[in-house]
């Protein structure tokens, strides 16, 4: 017998520990390492989104990196060019699990999402494609990288541009979705976008 059998059944969980967990032959807990061996994990996923099809799931993983800009137009000091340590935080959700019991491994998630970021916004200037002056002054000095956006590069439409360009993708042939973006400019101060 289980030694946690009285705790199972105290939440409830009998269902899953028999059906995926128990040995056929015993009321003996199958082992973890078994239980992978077996293929059981991916049962036990599979029965709890069929018990539980009301659930969603969804992981989130974060990213840093730093980029500079400039806000056209705007009324106070976000006019001159300046930077900031951004924090990007990428919502992710799926329609089935994988065997393991996951949406997405996590350094999936990582190495996609940190890539594209360091290849285009880290230690980049992301500049309004509209704004002559300031990518003029970029340009003008020796090396420099720019990102050229369709917009002003608020926190809200690098959020915006993050979550409908990027994330579908990098998120390609993964079989999850990103669903929010949360793009942190400083300690206080952030912008959230959803669909």
């Amino acid at each position: 017998m289980c030694p946690n059998r009285a705790i199972r059944s105290m939440n409830g969980c009998d269902w899953f520990w028999q059906t995926n967990f128990m040995s056929p032959a015993t009321d003996d807990h199958m082992p973890f390492a078994e239980s992978l061996r077996r293929g059981h994990l991916g049962r036990l996923a599979a029965s709890y989104r069929r018990k539980n099809n009301d659930v969603t799931l969804s992981i989130m993983r974060r990213f840093t990196f730093c980029a500079g800009h400039r806000l056209v137009g705007h009324e106070g000091k976000c006019q001159n060019l300046h930077g900031h340590n951004y924090v990007a935080e990428i919502y992710v959700t799926g329609q089935q699990q994988d065997a393991i019991g996951r949406i997405l491994d996590f350094k999936l998630l990582k190495s996609r999402c940190k890539e594209w970021l360091d290849e285009n916004w880290d230690h980049t200037f992301v500049l309004w494609k509209e704004d002559e002056n300031g990518l003029a002054a970029i340009r003008q000095s020796q090396p420099h990288r720019i990102f050229e956006l369709d917009s002003n590069p608020t926190a809200e439409n690098m959020a915006t541009y993050l979550l409908k360009e990027v994330c579908p993708k990098i998120l390609e042939g993964t079989g999850a979705t990103a669903f929010k973006v949360r793009l942190w400019e400083s300690e206080e101060t952030c912008a959230e976008v959803s669909l």
